[in-house]
C-alpha cells in the first residue's frame, strides 16, 4: 500500500509541478535565409561559416540560381538574395507586389570566363564577335563546328556549356556578348551548378563554357581560359585579378551583389548584424575563395549606402554591362 500511495502522490506532484510551471518564454533560434547565385555562393558561405562561428544565429545558404533566388525573395521568403547580376525589372515588380523593398549591396567583382580544354591549342584567344556567333539564337542548329565560327579553326564538333536560364551568368553573359539578355541559342547542356560545367569542358577536347572566375581558378589544372578581345583592334586580355580590378577585362568583367530585404534589415537585429559583418569582415574570405575585393573607396560607399539603409536599385530593372560602383550608388535616391 506504501508503494502504491508513494508512486500516487509522485504522479499527483509532477502533474501539480507541470502545471504550475512557469510557461517558457525562451527566445526563437534566430535563423537568416539565404538563396540565390552559385556565383555569389562561396563568399557568401564563407562569411555565413565564420558569422556563425562567433554568434548564436544559424544562416542558410542555398543556390537556386540568381533567378531561382528573387523568386524567393520577392515571396518574402528569404532575407538576404545572392545575385550575380542585377534585379530586373519583373522582379522589382514581383517585390513591390509582395510588399518587399530591398537594398542593393555590391560586394565584390567577378570575371565571366571563358574556358576550353587544355588540349585546345587553336582557339587560346577569342574575339566577342567569335562568341556572338557561337551562342546567338540564329547560330542554333546551324554552327555546328569550330570551323563554322572562324575558317582558320578546325572541322570539329562544337560542343557548347553554359549557365541555366535562371541563373544571373547566363542573363549577364548573353547581355554582353549577344547584346541582351537571355537572348541565346538553346541546344547546350546548360546547368545551374557550375561544377557540371567544369566537368563537361574538362572532358572533352571540343568544349568550351563559361562561368565565374572563381570556379576557373579552382579548375585550372583541367581547364584553359581564352583571352578575349573585346572589339576589332583591341588587345587580348586573360582574366586575372589586375585586368578585372583596372576593367580592362571587357565586357565580362561585372560586379556581384546580396540584396537585403529591407524590413529584415531594419527589424531584425541578427539579419543587419550579419550584413554590417558580411560589408567589414569579407576582405580575406572574397580574396580566399578567388574573387576580387571592392578598391576601398568602393567598400567604403557601400558601407555609406547600407547604414543609409537606402532601398532601390541603380540599374533601373535592365543589366547594364561595365557600370561602375560609384555610379551605380549615385543613382539611388
Amino acid at each position: 500500500m506504501q508503494s502504491k500511495f508513494v508512486m500516487s502522490m509522485s504522479v499527483a506532484a509532477f502533474v501539480a509541478a507541470a502545471f504550475a510551471a512557469p510557461v517558457s518564454h525562451a527566445a526563437p533560434e534566430k535563423i537568416i535565409k539565404i538563396d540565390g547565385s552559385s556565383t555569389v555562393y562561396p563568399i557568401t558561405e564563407a562569411v555565413a561559416e565564420e558569422y556563425q562561428k562567433s554568434t548564436k544565429t544559424k544562416v542558410t545558404v542555398g543556390i537556386s540560381g540568381t533567378g531561382g533566388g528573387f523568386k524567393k525573395f520577392c515571396r518574402g521568403e528569404t532575407d538576404i538574395s545572392n545575385a550575380s547580376r542585377p534585379i530586373l525589372q519583373k522582379e522589382i515588380d514581383d517585390c513591390k507586389a509582395n510588399g518587399v523593398q530591398f537594398i542593393e549591396l555590391p560586394i565584390a567583382f567577378d570575371a565571366l570566363t571563358v574556358v576550353i580544354n587544355p588540349k585546345n591549342e587553336f582557339a587560346k584567344t577569342m574575339s566577342v564577335a567569335d562568341l556572338k556567333k557561337m551562342w546567338e539564337p540564329a547560330a542554333q542548329g546551324k554552327i555546328k563546328t569550330w570551323k563554322q565560327v572562324n575558317p582558320a579553326w578546325p572541322d570539329q564538333p562544337l560542343k557548347l556549356f553554359g549557365a541555366g536560364a535562371d541563373s544571373g551568368t547566363f542573363d549577364y553573359f548573353t547581355e554582353a556578348i549577344v547584346g541582351k539578355a537571355k537572348s541565346s541559342r538553346g541546344d547546350f547542356t546548360a546547368s545551374e551548378d557550375d561544377n557540371v560545367l567544369v566537368n563537361g569542358v574538362a572532358g572533352d577536347v571540343n568544349a568550351i563554357g563559361y562561368f565565374g572566375y572563381a570556379y576557373y581558378d579552382e579548375n585550372k589544372d583541367k581547364l584553359r581560359a581564352a583571352a578575349i578581345v573585346e572589339k576589332a583592334g583591341s588587345p587580348a586580355v586573360l582574366p586575372s585579378r589586375e585586368s578585372i580590378e583596372n576593367g580592362t577585362y571587357q565586357p565580362l568583367g561585372r560586379p556581384i551583389f546580396i540584396y537585403v530585404n529591407a524590413t529584415a534589415a531594419a527589424f531584425k537585429p541578427h539579419v543587419k548584424g550579419f550584413v554590417d559583418y558580411y560589408l567589414t569582415k569579407s576582405k580575406p574570405l572574397i580574396e580566399e575563395v578567388k574573387y576580387v575585393p571592392l578598391p576601398q573607396k568602393d567598400q567604403d560607399a557601400v558601407i555609406k549606402h547600407w547604414k543609409e539603409l537606402k532601398p532601390g536599385t541603380g540599374f533601373g530593372g535592365v543589366a547594364e554591362v561595365g557600370v561602375k560602383v560609384e555610379d551605380l550608388l549615385s543613382r539611388i535616391k
